[in-house]
């Protein structure tokens, strides 16, 4: 039946709800996501159509292959994306969001982790109850204590930095109607914090907690490097604070330079003791070097930054799509 509805309006008319998902080295993953997209949201919603747009973020793996038998089993719902080389999960998500031709799309992942059964509530919450945004949230995670801390730190740093409205425990799977979705796409940044872009939007978001499940095939390449840098993608994009900080940081230092030297005057005046032994001197050039280098660092980060804005390059180069058992070359 779900399949005569989507056959009915291929080409015609665009459908009521795109999902899009990210894929990375998702070999094995990817079979069990679709069957649970398809048994647990695409046949349970009578009367909406929807659509699922996989973008291949350049896997080395055998996920393209299996992306392509799947869309060749759902030839008018699957859509398949895939990139020349790997350009990072925001480009292949903004990607698939470009893309999509819903009422409103959601992003999910392709590692089984979030439940696919919560996009009936978040499409509940958009269609019904008009939420532009709906994010849901991890309240837990079935995950090693080192990414539960490193998760916990990430985002409170986000709340605390540049956004208060931030979820306690952030976000990967959301819902964005299409006036979200249209203003969120408009921003083109070189380095884009995803969920900033969301949440800069201002649009009320109603918020559903989850459990992230744990992950049952492959290891997840969300490295700790990749997310410091997404870290920094989200402080410095949205937030003064690391350059009041280093200002702030500069006044005091000085304000102690010159309490130092205040004393040693005062001691030499009253007591006529000169300046003895190596280590004060040390100290002092340790500590300014240090300050220093950090903000060169810092402002180092802020100048990459607008340099690759102004560059203007393109955030991602689509090799082919894959769409209704024919590709069409890019």
């Amino acid at each position: 039946m779900y399949l005569e509805q989507i056959s009915a309006v291929a080409g015609t008319s665009s459908p009521d709800f795109s999902i899009v998902v990210p894929v990375y080295f998702n070999e094995g993953s990817l079979f069990p996501t679709m069957d649970a997209l398809a048994n647990l949201v695409l046949h349970r919603n009578d009367g909406l159509v929807g659509e699922v747009v996989f973008v291949d973020d350049g896997s080395k793996d055998q996920s393209m292959n299996e992306l392509l038998e799947i869309q060749s089993n759902f030839p008018y719902v699957i859509r398949v994306i895939k990139f020349t080389r790997n350009f990072g999960q925001v480009s292949a998500i903004r990607a698939g969001l470009a893309h999509s031709r819903g009422r409103c799309a959601i992003v999910i992942s392709a590692d089984g982790q979030d439940p696919p059964e919560l996009i009936n509530e978040m499409l509940h919450s958009h269609l019904s109850e008009g939420k532009e945004v709906v994010l849901c949230s991890r309240e837990d995670r079935e995950e090693s204590r080192f990414r539960k801390a490193t998760s916990n730190i990430f985002y409170g740093l986000m709340r605390k930095l540049s956004f208060p409205s931030m979820p306690d425990g952030g976000f990967d799977f959301f819902l964005l109607g299409r006036r979200a979705l249209d203003e969120m796409l408009s921003n083109e940044e070189a380095h884009p914090f995803l969920q900033g872009q969301v949440l800069w939007s201002g649009f009320e978001a109603k918020v559903i907690g989850y459990t992230r499940r744990e992950r049952k095939v492959g290891i997840s390449r969300w490295t700790f490097s990749r997310k410091l840098t997404y870290l920094l993608d989200g402080v410095l994009s949205y937030s003064f604070a690391p350059i009041r900080l280093v200002t702030l940081f500069g006044i005091v230092t000085a304000v102690l330079g010159f309490v130092y030297a205040g004393v040693v005057l005062v001691n030499w005046l009253l007591h006529g003791n000169p300046v003895q032994g190596w280590t004060p001197l040390v100290i002092i050039v340790l500590v300014l070097g240090g300050v220093q280098l950090l903000t060169l660092g810092l402002i180092g980060e802020y100048l990459w930054r607008t340099l690759a804005q102004v560059r203007n390059r393109k955030p991602y180069v689509i090799d082919r799509t894959f769409e209704s058992s024919r590709d069409v070359s890019e």
